[in-house]
């Protein structure tokens, strides 16, 4: 299938890398379901991406709760008889605070929404994707470079997106016998509201504060579009965009 028959669902779509993946797949040809908790961004979302934004419908969504997710893909086959692309990007992180620290609360919040949503998402995905035809789809999932590496007080946080790759990982595997292709794009350093910080300076692991390079977010954008611009037969299981000279490689 091309482009303008395809149908998206993109998680936290309302702001930074959920907002510029959602706005490239409309430009691409996309039908794209723009879901996050907030209407409003979600709203500017579909129409900063001009005429294509014609294409798109906005479902406010709670990916930490069950009810709503169901929803949210019941939403999506009612508006288009399929999905072929699920992007898992809803995020969430807690208070850059010592571990000891953090609340149950504050924990719970970050595993709800980072790791339970994107597999109540990745659930309803495979029941609307093993059963359409032609059958199959992909998802993505957003598992950024805390997935490999911890910044300073992240716990909850790397916790989930260390988390995210085990999901990635038995998504593959068991959604070959649907046609279903998983992976993962992890992302360092994108100028989005949430890594603004990084300009200013942030803690780094020797304890000092350092101000981190950032790259345009659409170059995540792109590398969202590339992976699902291939066929079903082949798969980007894992992929790290980052801003070049950031602290990753050498972390620590």
């Amino acid at each position: 299938m091309n482009s303008p028959n395809k149908v998206a669902v993109v998680t936290g779509a309302g702001t930074g890398i959920g907002k510029a993946a959602a706005v490239a797949l409309l430009r691409d040809g996309y039908r794209v379901v723009l879901a996050g908790r907030r209407k409003q961004p979600l709203d500017q979302a579909a129409a900063d991406a001009g005429p294509s934004g014609a294409r798109a419908q906005v479902v406010p969504t709670d990916v930490s709760d069950p009810q709503s997710v169901r929803a949210l893909f019941a939403r999506t086959k009612d508006a288009f008889g399929r999905l072929d692309l699920l992007f898992n990007n809803a995020g969430v992180g807690a208070p850059g605070i010592l571990l000891e620290e953090l609340s149950y609360e504050q924990w719970k919040s970050v595993v709800d929404i980072n790791l339970t949503g994107a597999f109540l998402c990745t659930q309803e995905a495979f029941k609307l994707m093993k059963g359409q035809d032609p059958r199959g789809g992909r998802i993505i999932n957003n598992g950024s470079i805390s997935a490999h590496v911890p910044r300073p007080n992240s716990a909850p946080y790397t916790a989930t997106k260390h988390a995210i790759t085990g999901l990635t990982r038995s998504t593959s595997l068991d959604g070959r016998k649907y046609d279903i292709a998983c992976g993962q794009i992890d992302i360092g350093n994108a100028a989005t509201e949430m890594a603004a910080r990084m300009a200013t300076g942030v803690p780094q692991a020797n304890g000092s504060v350092a101000v981190e390079p950032l790259m345009d977010v659409d170059h995540v954008a792109s590398a969202v579009l590339y992976m699902a611009s291939l066929p079903l037969d082949a798969n980007i299981q894992f992929i790290t965009v980052m801003a070049t000279k950031m602290p990753f490689i050498g972390r620590g």
